[in-house]
């Protein structure tokens, strides 16, 4: 059962700040996205719980019962999002989703929570993954001490994942998330961590086993990076790819635009420019030029106005339907899911597949669906479509 693929969405888009509302907002939404995708038979999910949630659930003995009911109405529980700590929905989230960093005994409990929750939720035969930050914001660069803790307090989740497999069969493994601004944004900076910071200190056998990479498309192509030399730079470190999040990125293609219509393009990009999550944007002015960062989208567009001929390629970290190839002047990088799906079938044991749209919520309305579990189904749809033979 473990190696059979695994299909689902991330119930970060409709995250609730506690555990009650995370219930309730599942019931409403999720099996609604359950009539419309799969109404006979289970549905993959991958379950956000903040870190009081997931704390209450433990600490009432909760777990059993949201089990129980995860299976009555059919929900598959097949992966965790342990990379929001608090709130993911509030006003304003920015910087927040970084904190507490992986210095931070508050990150390391939270995961471990994590890993109790997941190991009584699955079914019996089931093994999870939980995908989580790539350590720390990379800006101020963390110093040696930093890193240290980091790579110490993943080794304490590597020893608990060990222990659950000895005692009890069940295989969970933790996934970093590479992300644009982060100290861990590229596959070669997980690498360079990997060899530097966890391999020294601890058997391979081990970190590699219980510590992977959960692989955001998204997140890879925002920073030009190719989905299939990504997969192969990790496979060639022995690290594996626990989990793929399945989403995508906007991209403004000024050089496929007119000049006389560039304007328009950049204005209609300064719609998707919002004040609750961060939109890091890499700008390339030319295919050989090095990629140009910017924190946030509204930085980018700053530095071109005024300019009468903007140029370039910007992909934007904006989690936009997976389904959307192009709409008005902008793309998206809805060839690159393609890519990395198509690179994924070489790798046997990755098997846990994610739609991670989370921004719902803030898309320009043009893009969004009636209800929401309308726009989650047609992307699971149109994922699975892309499994079929």
């Amino acid at each position: 059962m473990s190696m059979i693929r695994q299909v689902g969405y991330c119930t970060n888009v409709h995250a609730g700040a506690d555990l009650d509302s995370t219930r309730a907002n599942l019931a409403e939404h999720a099996l609604a996205v359950k009539e419309l995708v799969s109404p006979d038979t289970p549905i993959g999910v991958g379950l956000w719980l903040s870190a009081s949630a997931a704390r209450k659930l433990l600490a009432t003995n909760g777990v059993a019962d949201f089990a129980s009911w995860l299976a009555e109405v059919g929900l598959v529980p097949f992966t965790l999002n342990g990379f929001p700590y608090g709130d993911f929905h509030k006003d304003v989230v920015k910087y927040d989703v970084y904190r507490p960093t992986w210095c931070d005994p508050q990150r390391l409990q939270y995961t471990l929570d994590l890993i109790e929750i997941l190991d009584a939720l699955l079914p019996e035969g089931m093994e999870g993954s939980i995908s989580t930050l790539p350590l720390i914001w990379g800006n101020p660069s963390p110093n040696a001490a930093q890193l240290a803790a980091c790579a110490e307090n993943l080794t304490k989740v590597c020893e608990r994942l060990s222990r659950l497999e000895a005692e009890r069969g069940r295989l969970i493994y933790v996934c970093l998330e590479p992300e644009p601004g982060c100290v861990l944004q590229r596959s070669d900076d997980v690498v360079r961590f990997f060899k530097e910071h966890l391999l020294p200190h601890v058997e391979r056998q081990d970190v590699c086993r219980y510590l992977r990479v959960c692989h955001d498309i998204c997140h890879a192509a925002v920073m030009f990076e190719e989905q299939d030399e990504a997969l192969r730079r990790y496979r060639s470190a022995g690290i594996a790819v626990g989990k793929v999040q399945v989403s995508s990125a906007v991209v403004l293609p000024l050089d496929r635009i007119p000049r006389d219509e560039r304007p328009a393009a950049i204005e209609q990009l300064r719609g998707f420019a919002e004040d609750r999550y961060l939109h890091q944007t890499m700008v390339r002015q030319s295919p050989n030029a090095p990629p140009v960062f910017f924190e946030d989208l509204p930085k980018a567009v700053e530095s071109v106005e005024g300019s009468t001929a903007p140029a370039g390629e910007w992909r934007v970290h904006f989690h936009v339907p997976i389904y959307l190839e192009r709409f008005g002047l902008l793309e998206t990088t809805m060839p690159q899911i393609l890519q990395c799906l198509q690179a994924a079938k070489d790798f046997s044991g990755l098997v846990h597949f994610e739609a991670e749209t989370y921004a719902w919520g803030v898309l320009p309305k043009r893009l969004q669906q009636p209800k929401l579990a309308d726009g989650i189904a047609a992307e699971l749809k149109w994922l699975r479509d892309q499994f079929s033979p």
